[in-house]
């Protein structure tokens, strides 16, 4: 269930931001955790889900949040190991509905089997993808199959041929410059006739070579699935860690904590909060 990548321009959107009944109109982008890749022979992990109200791309949901003013939870999806499942990430305060991304499916190795989420990761197994049922999908499914696919990603599936290429992410410009998240892991490799498949754009890791490699990680910040293992003993790449950006009108005021997260304005003066690890933020 293939979606199309798209580059949304914030000037392409009326944000419509203030105050009203239910609380601020707040954008924003949530990246849940990749899942890590298979090991020994083995698949992509799937990309951690994405949802977004930004852009006007085929993922945006055209509805932003209504937060309250007030202090809320912000969770980022961590990063995991090898044959692992990608953590969630959410948001989550008083009087507001906790809104969250799954966390990627992990890849099929020898003895795990692939499983489901955010994205779906690759190789035999559970390869279904937007595990939260949410409309627009959060991603897509991981390539099924095959000793080898690749993980899902945000805007497409993962290759089911051996040595299968993560499926592609997605890219938003929230932060006010465009970046792509969410790509799906490769497969890993076996001998010179079946090389490794490459990560999807948006931060997945690539498979790993043949006779023992590990796979390439995820990358963190970006929900990124990890990669496969090549054959002989490889190990599964790490899925990459997630990520939470809000934006709102410039007369509203973030503060976050702890203090690798950041509050910062954007080009045309909006006020900007980003998450790279789990924190606290207040709303005034």
């Amino acid at each position: 269930m293939p979606l199309q990548s798209t580059r949304g321009a914030g000037s392409a959107k009326g944000f419509g931001f203030g105050a009203e009944a239910g609380g601020l109109k707040i954008d924003y982008l949530v990246v849940a955790g990749g899942g890590g890749g298979g090991n020994n022979y083995a698949s992509g992990g799937g990309a951690g889900g994405l949802r977004t109200s930004f852009g006007g791309g085929t993922l945006d949901s055209g509805a932003p949040l209504k937060m309250p003013i007030g202090d809320y939870t912000i969770t980022v999806g961590a990063s995991v190991g090898a044959a692992s499942e990608g953590n969630n990430s959410s948001i989550s305060g008083a009087g507001f509905t906790t809104f969250s991304a799954t966390g990627g499916g992990r890849g099929a190795g020898i003895p795990a089997a692939a499983t489901a989420g955010g994205s779906g990761g690759g190789g035999p197994g559970v390869n279904s993808g937007n595990e939260g049922g949410f409309t627009p999908e959060e991603g897509q499914d991981g390539g099924a199959g095959v000793p080898r696919g690749g993980g899902g990603g945000a805007s497409a599936d993962g290759g089911s041929n051996p040595g299968g290429t993560g499926g592609s992410g997605y890219t938003v410009d929230i932060s006010g410059s465009s970046t792509t998240y969410a790509g799906g892991g490769g497969g890993g490799g076996y001998i010179h006739a079946n090389p490794p498949g490459p990560g999807g754009s948006g931060g997945g890791g690539s498979g790993g070579a043949v006779q023992g490699s590990t796979g390439g990680a995820g990358t963190n910040g970006l929900g990124g699935g990890g990669g496969g293992a090549g054959a002989d003993g490889g190990g599964g790449g790490s899925g990459g860690s997630g990520i939470v950006i809000l934006r709102a009108p410039s007369t509203t005021t973030f503060t976050v904590s702890p203090g690798t997260n950041t509050s910062t304005t954007a080009p045309n003066g909006d006020k900007l909060a980003t998450f790279t690890v789990s924190g606290s933020l207040t709303i005034s």
